[in-house]
């Protein structure tokens, strides 16, 4: 029998261990437009977070003593679906779990034969091929509108989603200052190409990029990508050049307490003329997926964009994986092996 990760109540504050319960999944025949399928790798994402609160938001809440879902390759072993045989490799939906079986409702796909003969890993579409580099494609390029020549601030630039806006800002002849947490993700940063690199855990952010601006050259930021919030989004409004622009991507400093944003350089919005967009990558990634995998099958063939994997073996380590989001406890992306 197949395995899943149940919500068992909603956290209040950072989750625990307590909130979740390893279950077995009722087997059964399949119906039309089912897969039953294996799954080889998981991903855990920050956006879950707020899954797991009973609030409306873009992303369905996780229902209580029901099972998790989330990104995930999987292999499928048996089929009723159209399109779909026995040994194809899949990106899919149904995530916390080992396997079992899927309908259409998480939304598989196969993994392009040509990429895979050619040496791609199947786990690079739940990063930069997947998620995480749609997200930061479609953010720094379709929302803030990044060109050459901007100087772009990235927060959690040793992140999966922020790793991979470095290396894109660079490839597009960019001036990057990345933020991170220590000394490790800082040079990882750097080696990424970014410019120069604060480290919030250093000191208060905003002196630290008034200083790396200052030493470039440069009299102030064109583009923010904000995936921390707080204190870095106000380092980002007081350095803002006019008509920069801003793609908040998330605000992962607030997740788990629900604190209040205190932005004191709010204000230089109107003066600057400062255009801020909230964004989730699904709203335009049907219409640009074509480009996207072109253009970022290309950066990562030529070594353009590499990534980092943190990986957690073995299905009991999921919610660990998910909670190590929180703690620093990842360099690139987060992934469970099965």
């Amino acid at each position: 029998m197949a395995k899943a990760w149940h919500l068992t109540s909603r956290p209040h504050g950072l989750p625990t261990i307590d909130n979740f319960a390893l279950r077995e999944l009722p087997d059964a025949p399949l119906d039309k437009d089912q897969l039953r399928v294996r799954n080889l790798w998981l991903s855990v994402d920050p956006y879950m977070r707020g899954r797991m609160n009973d609030a409306k938001s873009y992303a369905a809440s996780f229902q209580i003593d029901q099972p998790m879902t989330g990104g995930a390759i999987g292999e499928v072993l048996e089929s009723t679906m159209d399109g779909f045989a026995p040994g194809d490799l899949i990106l899919h939906m149904g995530g916390w779990r080992d396997g079992g079986v899927i309908g259409l409702d998480m939304m598989p796909n196969k993994l392009p034969a040509e990429a895979l003969a050619a040496g791609m890993t199947p786990q690079t579409f739940l990063h930069n091929m997947g998620l995480t580099g749609g997200t930061a494609w479609i953010g720094l390029l379709r929302v803030a509108s990044a060109r050459p020549g901007d100087t772009v601030f990235v927060s959690a630039a040793a992140g999966a989603v922020g790793s991979a806006v470095v290396q894109i800002a660079k490839a597009r002849e960019m001036t990057v200052i990345g933020s991170a947490g220590g000394a490790e993700k800082c040079a990882w940063a750097h080696d990424l190409g970014a410019d120069a690199v604060v480290d919030y855990k250093a000191g208060p952010v905003l002196p630290q990029l008034a200083a790396a601006l200052e030493g470039l050259g440069k009299s102030g930021i064109d583009v923010y990508f904000d995936n921390v919030g707080g204190e870095h989004l106000d380092a980002a409004f007081a350095t803002a050049n006019d008509f920069a622009r801003f793609a908040i991507c998330g605000m992962i400093d607030v997740y788990n307490d629900g604190k209040a944003q205190e932005m004191k350089y709010l204000v230089r919005t109107i003066p600057a003329r400062i255009r801020m967009e909230g964004f989730i990558y699904t709203d335009q990634f049907i219409e640009c997926m074509e480009e996207f995998y072109a253009d970022m099958g290309g950066l990562i063939a030529s070594g353009a964009v590499t990534i980092r994997e943190t990986v957690h073996d073995g299905l009991a380590s999921t919610p660990d994986a998910f909670l190590g989001l929180f703690s620093g406890g990842n360099i690139g992306k987060m992934l469970v092996r099965l």
